[in-house]
């Protein structure tokens, strides 16, 4: 990034932090519950108030950036190469294998998918299901764009794709399908971590202060990741003890040298498959 546009976001975010004449940057945060810990500090914390910060599915925070009616976002890690935006280190959306949200349903063998009905809230995780399928189970199916209810994805089509909230209301073990978590299969496929989504901000309103604070923001979650999980799982329906066992043993927020190196993989996949070109990001 050029020097003086680091600078000057820099100066943006510290100014917004002091005075109200300067408005605060617009930030727009995925509305799944694997989000919550990572905006914890925006809504809780001291970095509340310091953000305009708006909820939505990941699809639109990446449509938002690309409009510019938000200026940082957590995107699907496809969006943020394919619009040319500007990841914050740090911290975002990962998995060290099973991820348990996001979830390949199938009636056939995988090798035998011809149709695949996908979340329409998603991006990086029906490029994800095209590099396995392709790759490990050797077929490209047809891909098509559906709302996230199981029992009308897989009357339309030989296997569903469901990320998010979506997939954690449903127990693969009691399926009558075949299940596949793409987090596994990733990490089996290369034994690295898969990035889901990232903090990226459109070019010139990135600075370290400002992967500095979510990081924070991130990190006063964790520490309060009892009070979370208590209040996420009583207001989305979900059970305390899988939401627990999803933070404990499924996602992974902070991000060290491996997720750097998993999404290198994961994008030279998707280059080599051609999924980069800006032309696909709407349709993806």
């Amino acid at each position: 990034m050029d020097p003086v546009c680091t600078y000057v976001s820099g100066l943006h975010w510290a100014l917004s932090t002091l005075t109200p004449l300067i408005p605060p940057l617009r930030v727009c945060a995925v509305s799944f519950l694997n989000t919550v810990p990572l905006v914890w500090g925006l809504l809780h914390g001291r970095q509340r108030d310091q953000f305009d910060l708006s909820f939505c599915v990941p699809s639109e925070c990446a449509d938002r950036l690309a409009a510019g009616t938000a200026d940082v976002g957590i995107v699907p890690a496809i969006e943020a190469a394919r619009l040319g935006l500007d990841p914050l280190p740090g911290c975002g959306i990962a998995s060290r294998g099973a991820v348990r949200s996001i979830l390949l349903v199938s009636k056939l063998p995988p090798g035998m998918i011809r149709t695949l009905a996908t979340d329409s809230s998603s991006r990086t995780s029906v490029a994800l299901a095209r590099i396995i399928l392709a790759r490990r189970y050797g077929v490209e199916p047809e891909f098509l764009s559906h709302s996230p209810d199981l029992d009308q994805m897989l009357a339309r089509a030989d296997a569903a794709l469901l990320i998010g909230d979506s997939a954690l209301r449903i127990d693969p073990g009691a399926l009558p399908h075949r299940t596949l978590d793409l987090g596994a299969e990733w990490w089996e496929m290369t034994g690295l971590p898969m990035v889901f989504a990232v903090w990226a901000a459109r070019p010139g309103y990135a600075s370290p202060e400002l992967a500095e604070a979510f990081l924070d923001s991130l990190r006063f979650g964790m520490e309060r990741l009892d009070q979370i999980i208590s209040s996420e799982a009583a207001s989305r329906g979900f059970e305390e003890s899988l939401v627990r066992e999803y933070f404990a043993r499924n996602v992974v927020l902070e991000f060290g040298d491996g997720e750097r190196k998993g999404l290198d993989r994961f994008l030279g996949y998707a280059r080599e498959y051609g999924m980069l070109e800006t032309s696909g990001a709407r349709s993806a």
